[in-house]
């Protein structure tokens, strides 16, 4: 890797203070059941994206490789009772997904001893980082974006969710921004941080963020069955945001770091060239 890549890696990692090192040890580590996998006390702070509650380097012990250790914690212990069995099958389901523009999903299990219960899983490290922080850096250096990058980054972003929506049964993503889209350095896209409807309800996801909300298909909002269309709209959302020049939060009115609205959406189709 580059020393520029190697920068941005590193730039993606903040250290954790002492006093947030409670389940940790000497070293700031705490190790999975069987051992292989070893967390760091260094969180990843490109993975700090709706639905993950905290995120940590980690290590596979086996391979030597850097991982993303990640957790979900339940509100309540009884929401996490009474849901167990339909989280094990859909993370059980999660651990054989394989394709090429989804970022690997190694292993899972769960810490149901304290009062607030934990899912812990680990995923392929992206080190490049997100779509998201591609796009400031570009946008930061003036570099416009042809209609073939456009069409290269969505195609495989579509190839991604046709797979899940594909599998039996099939996988709603549930959590698709332009945070949990990656891009690596050679301009392969993958996309992670699948949020399953068995644990939506009850954990951290964007719908407590403002600035997410605009990713969000109609339907969660109206709290009806969620189908393989919640992605696609999720899929129009960013497909627009990489397209439009300065992003949706430059055509917004005053701060950008307030809701995108309907009528910013509106405004930034307009702003198209061409509307492909």
């Amino acid at each position: 890797m580059t020393s520029s890549g190697e920068e941005r890696a590193a730039a993606g990692k903040t250290p954790i203070g002492d006093d947030a090192a409670s389940d940790s040890d000497a070293d700031g580590a705490e190790e999975s059941p069987d051992k292989r996998w070893s967390k760091r006390r260094e969180q990843v702070k490109q993975r700090d994206v709706p639905g993950i509650d905290v995120a940590y380097l980690a290590m596979d012990n086996e391979t030597g490789n850097e991982v993303v250790w990640n957790e979900v914690q339940f509100s309540e212990r009884k929401n996490f009772r009474a849901q167990e069995e339909k989280i094990n099958a859909v993370f059980d389901n999660l651990t054989q997904l394989v394709h090429t523009n989804l970022v690997k999903f190694h292993k899972y299990w769960t810490d149901s001893k304290s009062e607030k219960p934990r899912i812990i899983f680990i995923t392929e490290y992206m080190s490049s980082g997100s779509m998201s922080a591609f796009l400031q850096r570009t946008r930061k250096a003036g570099s416009p974006l042809s209609i073939k990058a456009w069409k290269k980054w969505t195609t495989q972003i579509l190839s991604a969710l046709n797979y899940l929506h594909s599998s039996d049964p099939s996988i709603i993503h549930g959590n698709l921004t332009c945070n949990t889209v990656f891009i690596q350095q050679n301009g392969l896209i993958k996309i992670g941080c699948v949020a399953p409807d068995a644990i939506n309800h009850h954990v951290k996801t964007c719908r407590e963020n403002m600035r997410y909300m605009h990713y969000i298909a109609p339907e969660y909002e109206n709290k009806i069955d969620v189908t393989s269309a919640a992605d696609i709209y999720s899929f129009g959302i960013c497909s627009l945001e990489i397209a439009v020049i300065g992003g949706l939060s430059g055509c917004q009115n005053g701060s950008s770091e307030g809701p995108v609205t309907e009528d910013v959406i509106e405004k930034a189709i307009r702003s198209l060239e061409d509307p492909m």
